[in-house]
């Protein structure tokens, strides 16, 4: 009889991670807390304004708790539809299309856009996101050293003249650098291959009032160019979306398997969403003090002799000796009543683990100056030394 355990190897492993300083676990957030958040995406401080509130308790109301089915079947309301055309409209392109989260909306885009014997060029940078939706495409992936528009055009060049679809993140995750934008643009225009910019990290940060990274590289809109992004940072709700050609968008309607098999965004997200963009619309100003916030914890924290990396957009990365450092730095930093991210292995595509600070447009000064100190203070002995 076989007695051996078909999940003893997950104890081993565990084993191994904790050795190594790379196990996680859940820490549920408490309803009221002191702590001075930089570890969340909520750029702009909108996800517990009223109106946002407001318009997400009044969706649910009206539209109810769900979406009751997938969009193609129940799951599509007017509220969604409205959502879509307020993005399309303030990103500057065609159309839009709304999903349950970025995640889904990387996946839609990379596997509907792709086929057998097509191309994928993914930067090395890019999120696990990106990174899962060119392993489900059929396509082949060829990775490219970080932010190397030259290594791109080799790619395209060694492809010939069948389809290809570029793929990059706008802001890098990790350390908060943006894209190459426009080199990237001019290649693919070249080649007559597609591009596609996971936004989620630019749009409400960078381009005209929080317009995004493709508004501010001018490529918003064209025709090979297609975006997606994420309701749950800068708008502070829930959700992912596309956008692009009104043809490329009704493709995936049609192809995208996580658009047509998954539940629709719940009403509630969809509201708030709507209501984020309509008061970004109104505060411009908002995304510029994400930029400033992010400038002034940079230049404080490398006075004090941290290795960090010049921000982008809202993202400010330090440098930690290792992954436990890493883990202990957050850990101290939070008894202090500051929270902050902590990024290791596997995350951090150069094996080099970070604590993650996200800036936000509602901080003020004084808590800027207070954070640094904590971090400061609290910082591992060789965190001074950490490589740059």
């Amino acid at each position: 009889m076989i007695t051996q355990d078909p999940f003893g190897w997950i104890d081993e492993e565990s084993i191994d991670r904790e050795r190594t300083g790379l196990t996680r676990t859940l820490r549920p957030r408490a309803l009221d807390t002191d702590l001075v958040d930089l570890a969340g995406n909520d750029y702009l401080g909108l996800t517990r304004h009223p109106e946002v509130t407001g318009a997400a308790a009044s969706a649910a109301h009206r539209w109810g708790a769900g979406a009751t089915g997938s969009r193609l079947v129940t799951g599509s309301t007017e509220l969604h539809a409205e959502l879509e055309g307020a993005l399309a409209s303030f990103c500057g392109f065609e159309a839009a299309l709304v999903l349950s989260s970025g995640y889904a909306a990387n996946l839609a885009a990379l596997t509907a856009l792709t086929a057998s014997g097509s191309l994928l060029v993914s930067d090395a940078g890019n999120h696990a996101s990106i990174v899962d939706g060119c392993r489900l495409s059929r396509a082949r992936t060829a990775v490219v050293p970080h932010a190397d528009p030259r290594a791109v055009r080799t790619a395209l060049e060694a492809h010939g003249d069948g389809r290809a679809l570029v793929v990059t993140d706008a802001v890098f995750s990790v350390d908060g650098d943006a894209a190459p934008l426009v080199d990237l643009a001019a290649i693919c225009r070249s080649r007559g291959a597609a591009l596609l910019v996971d936004d989620a990290h630019g749009f409400g940060v960078l381009g005209a009032g929080g317009r995004g990274a493709l508004n501010a590289a001018g490529i918003a809109g064209e025709r090979g160019v297609v975006a997606t992004l994420t309701l749950s940072k800068a708008l502070g709700s829930q959700g992912g979306a596309v956008l692009g050609p009104a043809d490329v968008i009704a493709h995936l309607i049609n192809t995208a398997r996580t658009f047509i098999f998954d539940t629709g965004l719940a009403p509630a997200a969809a509201g708030a969403a709507l209501a984020s963009v309509r008061l970004l619309e109104r505060t411009p100003e908002l995304a510029g003090r994400v930029r400033t916030v992010a400038e002034a914890l940079h230049r404080l924290l490398t006075a004090q002799g941290l290795t960090a990396v010049r921000p982008d957009a809202a993202v400010v990365s330090i440098k930690a000796p290792s992954p436990r450092s890493a883990v202990e730095w957050a850990a101290e930093c939070r008894r202090a009543g500051l929270a902050v991210g902590c990024f290791r292995p596997p995350s951090v595509p150069d094996g080099v683990s970070r604590i993650r600070l996200t800036a936000r447009a509602d901080l003020t000064d004084e808590q800027i100056a207070w954070a640094v100190d904590t971090i400061s203070r609290t910082a591992p002995l060789r965190a001074r030394d950490a490589v740059s």
